[in-house]
């Protein structure tokens, strides 16, 4: 493993340095002298750079791949740098001169790194960490990257993750792809970092780029946006695009924003969500999207009058162990004030059923809709060195040094191989999922009419997960190691405006994110 992670570092390395120096030659020139801080940054901040000349996209770009040559080696968040992002950079920055600033996209010249499985058609490869995927080439922009360009967004580059969003075996570490290496949390680096949207928490926590993409299929946003003291938004499935987007489930998976801010992943949200026909669960997405987007929602008193439901059992267990209970309590005490009405010791029926993976269905479930999506979405690339699930489980058998056969195994890829398509067993998981979620969180939410759940953390996420729903974690505090947790925020469907307004009002309120440490 230190071999290919040596070899990887050692690729990056040079091949930013090569990027810096043959784009050095560009015809767009900073406009002023670098005046402004980057790291930190939010958005607005720098639209407001650029606003006042104090900044250019080149040099905003410039920034992020020198931390990412003098960081990524440990840190491993980032896979490959767009070979054209600073063109890119150029080209808005030639946007901004010429058009001036009210007419463009609030992300108009603002990097941002995509997960790995996140689809792009230019010269960054997608292979989701692994090399049986190395130099596919994908019919078109995923969804979500078209509209990221079409605001104007640079795309910095590819971030890390956990091999197969983590659905390839049981004993895969977390943050760890044969092509990215093992991605480390930059407040402990001896901490998980979490999964399977990894590398986007780890860039954006250590200031490698302003805001990255990640996507969910159960807690892949929310954990590792916990663990890494940044803000993940996992939206309603079907409010943004999953096409291009290598799979999973199409019935849980969703692509969602982490930043550093509240504010940040609302601009992102903003950009990225509304109806693709590419993806036939988003053709109801503009019947939910408020006119105006989410920007609105940025409300420091939008806590006032939502009715907050807490679900103590089992949730509250984990902080607790952490000597975090009172930390939480304090939480609590800070949602009353902001004039939140608590509904608390709340139970959720069944929820034991519902977070065992396998009791509760999902497992079933999500092997057969991997095994059918997957072959799908392999089926239409160009170009591919696999065009099936069985492939890649030969490719691993045949290379088992680049992708660590005989150490991680492929348990989940076999299990999911053996499957035979939607049969009774895979409906009867479907519809016990389906009853799990209506008879537990939905009946919970409308008969205490709360606006949204509080949880420590992301254990929650299998609740939110099975129906779709979608949820929010904002930063709220550290361990004694100095390892971060956040507090997550969850609704029904398309309750984004309430859980927006919340969860920024909670920021607000609170200001608990402090930049990594690097502790060992």
């Amino acid at each position: 493993m230190a071999a290919i992670s040596s070899l990887a570092s050692s690729s990056v390395v040079l091949f930013l340095i090569l990027l810096t120096i043959i784009s050095c030659g560009s015809s767009i020139r900073p406009f002023t002298s670098y005046t402004f801080s980057i790291k930190e940054a939010t958005v607005k901040d720098i639209k407001l750079a650029f606003q006042r000349n104090q900044l250019t996209s080149r040099q905003l770009v410039e920034f992020y791949i020198g931390e990412i040559v003098r960081l990524n080696g440990l840190l491993k968040g980032v896979i490959e740098v767009n070979p054209d992002a600073l063109l890119q950079a150029d080209a808005a920055d030639k946007d901004r001169y010429y058009k001036g600033y009210s007419s463009l996209p609030d992300l108009h010249g603002i990097p941002i790194l995509l997960k790995d499985n996140i689809g792009t058609k230019d010269r960054l490869n997608t292979t989701a960490g692994s090399f049986a995927l190395l130099g596919s080439v994908v019919p078109r922009d995923a969804g979500v990257v078209e509209k990221l360009r079409k605001a104007g967004a640079i795309i910095l580059g590819k971030a890390s993750l956990t091999e197969w969003a983590n659905f390839r075996s049981l004993n895969a570490p977390s943050a760890f792809s044969p092509r990215g290496g093992q991605g480390k949390n930059p407040y402990v680096l001896s901490a998980t970092p979490c999964g399977s949207s990894s590398g986007s928490a780890i860039s954006v926590a250590a200031n490698l780029v302003t805001v990255a993409l990640g996507t969910e299929t159960d807690g892949s946003l929310l954990c590792p946006a916990s663990f890494n003291s940044v803000v993940g938004l996992k939206p309603t499935v079907g409010l943004t695009s999953r096409a291009g987007v290598i799979p999973i489930t199409p019935r849980q998976d969703t692509i969602g924003p982490i930043c550093r801010t509240v504010s940040d992943a609302v601009y992102v949200l903003d950009a990225i969500a509304g109806f693709d026909p590419n993806d036939e669960a988003t053709k109801y997405a503009s019947y939910y999207i408020p006119q105006g987007g989410y920007k609105q929602f940025l409300n420091a008193y939008g806590l006032k009058g939502k009715r907050l439901g807490v679900v103590r059992n089992p949730f509250f267990e984990t902080v607790e162990g952490l000597g975090l209970g009172r930390t939480f309590e304090n939480h609590l005490n800070t949602l009353r004030r902001e004039g939140a009405v608590l509904v608390d010791n709340l139970q959720i029926a069944n929820i034991d059923v519902i977070l065992n993976f396998t009791i509760s269905g999902e497992a079933v479930a999500t092997l057969a809709e991997f095994k059918l999506s997957l072959n799908a979405y392999l089926k239409e690339l160009v170009v591919a060195p696999v065009r099936s699930l069985a492939d890649i489980i030969a490719f691993n058998l045949k290379f088992p040094d680049l992708e660590l056969t005989d150490k991680i195994g492929q348990g989940i890829f076999l299990a999911a191989q053996a499957t035979n398509g939607i049969g009774d067993q895979e409906r009867a998981a479907l519809s016990n999922l389906q009853n799990l979620s209506k008879n537990g969180f939905e009946k919970l939410m409308r008969e205490c009419k709360l606006d949204a759940l509080v949880t420590p953390s992301s254990d929650v996420s299998p609740v939110y997960a099975i129906g779709g729903f979608p949820a929010i974690i904002v930063p709220a505090g550290y361990d004694s190691q100095g390892v971060p947790v956040g507090i997550s925020f969850g609704g029904l469907k398309w309750s984004e405006p309430k859980l927006i307004e919340i969860a920024f009002a909670f920021e607000q309120a609170t200001k608990i994110r402090v930049p990594p440490s690097f502790k060992p």
